[in-house]
């Protein structure tokens, strides 16, 4: 299960990364009308979207390599811990025993 969950939060980077992109582009930028005034506001509307379009797809683009760059680190942690050895871990004797 919480193999999934990692899988599943890495998957969704790109998107939450692209929908905040998008939404700090509307926070910021505000309205057309108020930007260039109302005679070239209906000019300005197809800009605008054009501008959130690739405000999504960089921050999509960034979600997508944390996410790669991310699993990789996790994928390769995981693998270390694997591949160790029993003869690694040093060996504890118990009082009784004989060695």
């Amino acid at each position: 299960m919480k193999l999934f969950f990692r899988n599943l939060v890495l998957c969704a980077l790109p998107l939450l990364f692209g929908i905040g992109a998008g939404y700090g582009f509307t926070t910021i930028q505000g309205s057309c009308g108020a930007m260039v005034g109302a005679l070239f506001a209906a000019k300005c509307a197809g800009r605008q979207r054009q501008y959130y379009a690739k405000f999504q797809l960089a921050g999509a683009g960034f979600g997508i390599v944390l996410a790669a760059t991310l699993g990789t680190w996790l994928e390769h942690r995981r693998r270390r811990v694997v591949e160790r050895t029993p003869s690694d871990v040093p060996r504890t004797t118990l009082e009784g025993e004989p060695s």
